[in-house]
């Protein structure tokens, strides 16, 4: 196998070798945020696989994209607005050079003034009833709407937008009532009486209904407002610059300090703190939701709906007070090394108020992780192996941190002593990750040979390839993938369908994602100025991915072998509809072979799946879904009525009913975990539940069902 070290390219990760290249420049002069600016660009100049000048066309692209990225659904700027804004249109590129946020400042303080605005306008729009029985329809606005030409333009959609919210929720309650008595008339006298003790039912008049509704949008459309005005102007501005870093590709962003944190997490599936999600509420923050399995599920002196008032460190006399401070703030005080001891004061439903104290510990996010079971094939006696990997995870910062491909290396070895007859590997929904780890994962399938071509600025070309000549499975494979696989997901299906080593089968096609991104710390490529770092990371493009046969995986992504009907096909997914996305391209293609397994028989594989196909009623049902997605994807158009809303409703619901139950049968049987991984699965009750539940899905999953036929057909035709 290819040695780690060797590898010195990866879609997430900047190397030693790449940074130890990197020869710092003067940092500009200026605060802060203008050495931030000035410094972000220089790097995007300087290592950006496709540079753009930074001029008046630039400008005008980045001026759309910012409005439309803080304002896409129209509720707050006139053509005034823009009006007072357009100076700056063509200015950005200059504002740069200068280290300047002009147009960012500007935006700001009519943006506050607009909020101002609009806060009094829903007030005023909701302390009255709305006439419900009658008035036209509402078109909702996008990012592809025109702007509103005047405050009166602009109050009456507001207006309109609202009483369709109002409407919205009337319906939903009526129905509710209505399914609530609907369920009593199934009950027995005794449970009836029993539910009409606890919760009577009282049919509410159309009046109270909007009166109800008035009042919880107006709580709702305050903590919105509460929420915006309270947030930094540090993740207003990180917004701003992102507008710019995506004029040069959607996937090169800057990260303020904290939020390279956050990405680090959730790419390595771990994190140490005590295990619980926050939210603001009101003046504090709330516990949403316990990590199964984590220290404060575990401690049992948490629980959802807590709220927490301070914050003290072990040690420390003096607590935080969070009283209306920011969730990300409050996640810096109880975030924490493993082993050490945090202190909450935290506020109970009941009213009562406590301090508990919860020792931090390594919080693993284990369903991100590779998963394998068995379950019964096609065939007479078959035994297939599944593997679910949900992304190509790599924990770099720690030396025992877990990686995608030293797991799945074990999962496949756990198959091949159960003697499977064959492998599906699912990667639907897999976003990508480490490159060096997909590498090593292509590697178990065929003997040693390229993988990839990573090409740079100016041409330069790199090939990886799996050095090892040893094959972990020589056997039958499907690799399961859909129109949100991507990176790295493309770069195995890619590779094994043109080595013709796996057949692919899925939705139309992946994401097309075919381009490398590196994280820069910019304090490293400035010298001095230790009194305004940090500044902050800028992930950016530096190369494109090339499949071995020399096609790009970019915007085309990977065309299954076989392909099968999804839900979703007809929407428009994927690179191609990003903004500014690279084009695809192709280079001269790489030497390769595998005498592993072949399939020279593809067409018939593809003719006979074709026809399960047609004759199977789920798959058939999912076509007509797809189509029903499209429809509710496409609507912008509401009626201002409640009996027409209702009737669109109704209409909706019972469409719906149709497909309620479409993944509702067990279509794969006998689905079994490997003896081996039951130990560690039983040892705690939160992993049976989540065993459980993962077991289910795959029992009922006719994607699954399909990939168990083509794997018959495989072993039958070899």
């Amino acid at each position: 196998m290819k040695s780690r070290g060797t590898i010195l390219f990866s879609a997430i990760l900047v190397l030693a070798a790449f940074m130890a290249a990197v020869m710092p420049e003067t940092a500009p002069p200026g605060d802060k945020e203008s050495v931030i600016i000035q410094t972000m660009m220089r790097n995007l100049e300087r290592f950006h696989y496709q540079p753009m000048d930074i001029d008046d066309d630039f400008s005008a692209r980045a001026y759309d994209f910012y409005l439309n990225d803080i304002d896409g659904a129209r509720l707050f700027f006139t053509a005034e607005d823009l009006s007072k804004l357009s100076v700056h249109k063509f200015a950005i590129d200059d504002q740069i050079d200068a280290g300047s946020y002009d147009f960012f400042n500007l935006t700001q303080k009519r943006w506050k003034a607009s909020m101002d605005k609009t806060e009094k306008w829903y007030r005023d729009i909701l302390a009255k009833p709305f006439n419900i029985n009658k008035g036209s329809e509402l078109k909702m606005r996008d990012d592809d709407s025109g702007w509103s030409k005047t405050d009166k333009e602009l109050s009456q959609y507001w207006e309109d937008y609202m009483k369709r919210d109002v409407i919205s929720q009337v319906v939903n309650e009526q129905e509710e009532y209505e399914a609530a008595v609907e369920n009593r008339a199934k009950m027995t006298p005794a449970e009836k009486a029993t539910a009409e003790k606890e919760e009577p039912l009282k049919k509410k008049s159309v009046t109270e209904l909007e009166k109800a509704a008035r009042e919880k949008l107006i709580e709702r459309y305050d903590d919105w407002f509460e929420r915006m005005r309270k947030a930094k102007i540090s993740s207003q501005r990180s917004q701003y610059l992102n507008a710019l870093t995506s004029m040069f590709d959607p996937h090169t962003t800057y990260y303020r300090p904290k939020d390279k944190e956050s990405f680090d997490i959730r790419f390595s599936g771990r994190l140490e703190g005590i295990g619980a999600t926050l939210q603001n509420k009101d003046q504090y923050t709330k516990i949403s939701t316990l990590v199964v399995g984590g220290p404060a599920w575990k401690s049992k002196k948490l629980e959802v709906d807590d709220l927490i008032m301070s914050v003290r460190q072990k040690d420390e006399e003096e607590a935080v007070n969070i009283k209306d401070m920011l969730v990300e703030d409050v996640v810096g005080y109880i975030r924490g090394k493993k082993g050490t001891t945090v202190f909450l004061k935290v506020k109970k439903p009941d009213g009562t108020i406590k301090e508990v104290s919860i020792v931090r510990d390594i919080i693993v996010i284990d369903d991100s992780y590779a998963r394998s079971l068995i379950v019964d094939g096609v065939g007479e006696d078959e035994k297939i192996g599944y593997i679910n990997l949900p992304s190509f995870y790599a924990d770099f910062q720690n030396e025992d941190g877990r990686f995608s491909a030293k797991d799945i290396k074990v999962e496949l070895e756990k198959l091949k002593d159960r003697n499977v007859d064959g492998v599906i590997l699912d990667l639907r929904n897999n976003g990508g990750g480490s490159l060096r780890d997909v590498v090593d994962m292509s590697g178990f399938f065929i003997p040693q040979g390229p993988i990839v071509q990573v090409a740079g600025r100016g041409g330069r070309k790199e090939i990886l390839s799996d050095k090892d000549p040893a094959v972990v499975w020589d056997g039958p494979l499907i690799v399961l993938i859909n129109q949100y696989s991507a990176s790295a997901s493309e770069i195995l299906a890619a590779a094994l369908q043109d080595y013709n080593r796996a057949v692919i089968v899925g939705s139309t096609q992946t994401f097309g994602k075919g381009t490398v991104q590196r994280f820069i710390d910019m304090d490293r490529t400035i010298t001095g100025r230790a009194d305004i770092k940090p500044l902050g990371t800028v992930k950016l493009t530096m190369q494109k991915f090339y499949r071995v046969n020399g096609g790009s995986t970019q915007l085309r992504g990977v065309v299954p072998d076989i392909i099968l009907p999804d839900s979703r096909s007809l929407l428009e997914t994927g690179e191609r509809q990003q903004t500014g996305p690279l084009p695809w391209t192709e280079i001269d293609p790489a030497e390769y072979g595998q005498d592993v397994y072949q399939i020279p028989f593809m067409e018939t594989l593809r003719e006979r799946s074709n026809n399960r196909v047609a004759d199977n009623p789920v798959f058939m049902k999912i076509i007509d879904n797809a189509k029903r997605f499209k429809r509710q994807r496409d609507q912008d158009t509401y009626p201002l009525n409640l009996s027409a809303y209702r009737d669109m409703t109704e209409a909706n619901k019972k469409e719906a009913e149709q497909y309620k139950d479409l993944f509702g049968n067990d279509v794969n049987f006998n689905v079994a975990n490997i003896e081996v991984d039951m130990k560690e699965i039983t040892a705690d009750e939160s992993k049976v539940a989540r065993n459980d539940e993962f077991k289910k899905g795959v029992a009922k999953d006719v994607y699954i069902q399909e990939a168990l036929n083509i794997i018959k057909d495989m072993r039958e035709m070899k």
